[in-house]
């Protein structure tokens, strides 16, 4: 009878200290490649008008961004001799430039440098102008009709 009196003892469950409900959450790896952000984008500057495109902007515009997305920021960057990319920093100093900045509420301390990328290497379709922050390209301007240089091809 005593043997049959000895409780047994029930070992307590372990739960992870990383989540308040011992459920360990899965760990993403973050994505690879450039992401757009359309935060900033400004669709009422009088230069930048693109409401009148056709279907084939449009579709062009999509098939840059989707290209670009496998690419870093850094390689992106790093490809101003390429002449379908024509990505490079704008100079709002540079002589033919037709903006001094975006116009951004604090753009001294979130603009690090502005860039631009060509939609094709075909010049119909212009360039989209934004930022880098990390991986994330800010649009901010689409310019079909490339009115940031309106004088400069060599910079289109």
């Amino acid at each position: 009878m005593a043997a049959s009196s000895k409780k047994k003892r029930i070992k307590k469950t372990e739960f992870s200290k990383e989540s308040p409900s011992g459920i360990n959450a899965i760990k993403l790896k973050p994505p690879e490649g450039i992401s757009f952000s359309f935060k900033y984008f400004d669709n009422t500057h009088e230069k930048f008008f693109f409401h009148n495109k056709d279907g084939q902007y449009w579709m062009t515009l999509m098939e840059r961004m989707k290209a670009l997305s496998d690419m870093t920021a850094s390689i992106l960057r790093n490809s101003n001799k390429n002449k379908t990319l024509r990505c490079h920093p704008i100079d709002w100093q540079s002589k033919g430039v037709s903006e001094t900045c975006f116009g951004i509420p604090g753009e001294e301390q979130l603009v690090d440098t502005p860039y631009q990328f060509s939609l094709s290497a075909n010049k119909q379709h212009g360039r989209v102008h934004g930022f880098f922050i990390e991986e994330v390209f800010y649009v901010v301007w689409l310019d079909p009709d490339h009115k940031l240089y309106p004088g400069n091809p060599a910079k289109n």
